[in-house]
């Protein structure tokens, strides 16, 4: 039985000898494209077409057609290739666009045998290419899923998405669409600047972005490619930060969409511990019976570390579960508007309001919908299922700055001790969808952190806050910003990480306690407008003199008394104790310091600063919003799902939050 995809969805394939079926609406070219496992193209010759047909395991089809057939060797594709994408293009002379010819159809095969699943390109309009469809690497294993990801600056604005240059995406959609059909080609839209169309709801992804985003005040957006939109939830949630075309599992801080909540590129963080070729993920275990996929491995991703391994994997399991989702309430959707057209024309008709005939036709109807819903919550179920498997190998193999703070590593001796160098990215809490409440996905942001974070410790805009005392929404608050300051203090050598706090007011005292005792902070919590005044005044002239040194390329000439390992500054109940210019400090901390190694937590109430009016809007949309009780304010950004986030804090009556600080400070004394 032949399984027929939506946009975004995946099916795993038995065989690793495949035919790739290609029924379009008007004549074609067909190309292929062999990647890595971040989507990009090693270079012009990572694409195979009539002008140069081979590549290992696999041959373009010959010419311009309607239909073509092209026979597909897994086991033969080299071992760097980790996605293999179906390309098809308008010939120059041809229509001049998809949406204006008939749908094009696109299936996997057996090798001269049945087919295995099944794609139909719909909601393409002004596009010239689209890569319709691609085969890929899980775990040891190959799946198709269906892309659908349309360009309307054609081939050439595809190649450029995948990584080529703009000169060498130009001369190679040149030389394949030129082979096929005379004429000149119109180049001027294949620039890096054209953006792809996608369908409905969905943000096209740029060069440099991948799977992320954070979502918005109400919000935030987490990172993906086509896939059927979620439905339209009454506020959008902010993206989360994550991965696009040119590299799917990172993320760095982007500009602000217009209109809407800031956005985050979730470019490859492309880290880099040797010249050597990156470490080989390990081989997955063999599957328990014949049919069945592999057991799933920690570390099953490419990286030049098992860090880096585990966050791609994290996030290459974030991207999987958004696309399942979205598959998912996609073919629920269409099985509704179905049924209700259908329901329509037979209530409409005349000849079925005698009789019986229109509760059959209901029935009819409502038995169609069950049906496409039973087979859509069979394929989610199986992938989940096999999510759920992954996340349960590995949750128990991440390192300290990933793992929850009841994961037995933390009191690892060897593990938990202050490492040799810094780490790749944060864990800030846990992600989840009303689909598998259980099935939970590390949030995790890159560090050192280039976008600023806020801890919202207001009632407004969360019913889980609006149904909290105001006094313990705050302590929570307060203890999650020091959770996250002990993660990054235990995860970091001990003299590359110091940790300032403006507690102006001194309300936060309780929750200090820990970073006090332990002795960690670079100095006593700044109390009074006072203090709030002499620690900005020193974090500003740190980044001062820093991007000086930069420019200058002298950093070795530096002051002895600047602290050149990164810093942390966390500020209490803002506003309070703060005049107009330690707001305008703060804000160019939170602008200029990232880049120089000072990154902003902030414990706030927005609603409380409002006195201040627009001056403060351009601190709060530059920071990423998270709150301390369990909320959907953030959203993938592939499809733009509503995730609820959850912090992820030391257990009631645990020590393993002193502890990890104790080290921290006995690791200081030693290197001290």
């Amino acid at each position: 039985m032949t399984a027929e995809l939506v946009r975004g969805q995946n099916h795993p394939l038995s065989r690793s000898r495949v035919e790739i079926r290609i029924s379009a609406g008007t004549p074609v070219l067909a190309l292929v494209q062999v990647c890595d496992d971040a989507g990009r193209l090693a270079g012009p010759g990572a694409v195979a077409h009539p002008g140069a047909r081979a590549l290992p395991g696999l041959e373009a089809p010959e010419g311009v057609a309607a239909r073509h057939r092209l026979a597909v060797d897994l086991d033969a594709v080299a071992p760097a290739v980790h996605r293999v994408g179906v390309v098809l293009v308008l010939p120059p002379g041809g229509p001049a666009r998809f949406g204006a010819v008939p749908a094009s159809y696109v299936s996997v095969a057996e090798a001269e045998g049945a087919e295995l699943a099944g794609y139909t390109l719909t909601g393409l309009d002004s596009e010239t290419a689209v890569l319709a469809l691609e085969l890929y690497r899980r775990q040891g294993a190959w799946k198709v899923r269906a892309v659908g990801q349309g360009y309307a600056g054609g081939l050439g604005a595809l190649l450029a998405d995948a990584g080529l240059s703009a000169p060498a995406a130009a001369e190679l959609a040149a030389a394949a669409t030129g082979l096929t059909a005379p004429g000149d080609i119109t180049l001027a839209a294949m620039e890096t600047g054209t953006t792809p169309t996608v369908p409905r709801g969905l943000r096209a992804p740029s060069p440099n972005q991948a799977p992320s985003q954070t979502p918005s005040q109400t919000a935030n957006q987490v990172p993906a490619p086509d896939a059927p939109a979620a439905p339209a939830a009454p506020t959008p949630p902010d993206p989360i930060p994550g991965a696009g075309a040119g590299a799917p599992y990172a993320g760095t801080p982007g500009g602000d969409t217009a209109g809407g909540p800031p956005t985050i590129s979730y470019a490859h963080p492309r880290r880099r511990t040797s010249t050597e070729p990156p470490e080989p993920a390990p081989r997955p275990a063999a599957p328990a019976r014949p049919g069945e996929p592999p057991r799933p491995v920690a570390g099953d991703a490419s990286g030049w570390s098992m860090e880096e391994r585990l966050y791609n994997q994290v996030w290459g399991m974030f991207e999987d579960m958004a696309r399942s989702v979205a598959a998912y309430r996609g073919a629920v959707e269409f099985a509704d508007s179905r049924m209700d057209r259908e329901l329509d024309e037979a209530l409409s008709d005349p000849r079925h309001r005698l009789g019986g005939s229109a509760n059959a036709a209901r029935d009819t109807a409502r038995a169609r919908r069950d049906e496409l819903v039973a087979q859509a919550q069979a394929a989610l179920d199986r992938d989940l299922d096999q999510l759920t498997a992954e996340a349960e190998v590995v949750e128990p193999a991440l390192p300290v700055s990933y793992a929850r703070w009841d994961n037995p590593v933390w009191h690892d001796a060897r593990s938990a001790a202050p490492p040799s160098e810094s780490p790749l990215a944060l864990r800030l809490g846990d992600l989840h969808l009303p689909e598998r409440p259980s099935l939970r996905i590390p949030m995790l942001v890159r560090v050192p952190l280039e976008r600023g974070l806020w801890i919202d410790n207001g009632r407004t805009g969360s019913e889980a806050a609006m149904a909290m005392d105001t006094d313990r929404l705050r302590r929570a608050a307060m203890d999650m910003a020091v959770a996250h300051a002990a993660r990054l203090l235990a995860a970091h050598p001990a003299d590359r990480f110091a940790v300032h706090v403006i507690d102006a007011a001194g309300a936060g005292a309780a929750a200090l306690a820990p970073l006090v005792r332990a002795g960690v902070l670079a100095g006593p919590p700044a109390a009074g407008a006072a203090g709030v005044t002499e620690t900005l005044e020193r974090l500003t002239r740190r980044v001062d003199l820093v991007q000086m040194a930069v420019r200058a390329g002298a950093p070795e000439d530096l002051p002895p008394d600047v602290d050149t390992a990164d810093q942390l500054l966390i500020v209490h109940d803002f506003p309070h104790g703060f005049d107009d210019r330690a707001v305008t400090r703060l804000r160019y901390l939170a602008d200029e310091g990232p880049a120089v190694g000072v990154h902003l937590l902030m414990v706030a109430d927005r609603d409380e600063a409002s006195a201040y009016g627009p001056l403060l809007d351009p601190l709060w949309r530059s920071l990423m919003r998270l709150s301390p009780v369990p909320d959907n304010h953030l959203a993938d950004p592939w499809v733009h799902h509503a995730w609820t986030f959850e912090p992820d804090l030391p257990p009631q009556g645990s020590r393993v939050l002193d502890q990890a600080l104790e080290r921290v400070a006995a690791a200081r004394r030693a290197a001290g």
